[in-house]
């Protein structure tokens, strides 16, 4: 299981985080991955940047996660572990 932790603290909110939240809903829908991820939102992870949002992936942080880096990211960091722990 791969646990997924986007920031709502009030500087993500306002730099998408709700987009980003839609997006692994949608990304993990359409890669069949949905059973595979715990998605929840989390306040300030106190990695706070001025380009994106922050998100936790098990114990790793990642920041400036926006819409236009976001399929990179999600194939990278999540996909990836989700395929490593179903072998």
């Amino acid at each position: 299981m791969v646990f997924v932790q986007v920031c709502v603290g009030s500087s993500c909110h306002l730099k998408g985080s709700q987009d980003i939240v839609e997006l692994l809903e949608q990304s993990a829908a359409e890669y069949g991955i949905a059973d595979d991820i715990v998605l929840s939102g989390s306040f300030c992870i106190g990695k706070c940047n001025r380009i994106g949002v922050t998100v936790l992936v098990n114990d790793d942080v990642h920041v400036g996660i926006t819409r236009e880096n976001f399929r990179e990211f999600f194939k990278k960091n999540i996909l990836e572990l989700v395929e490593q722990e179903r072998k």
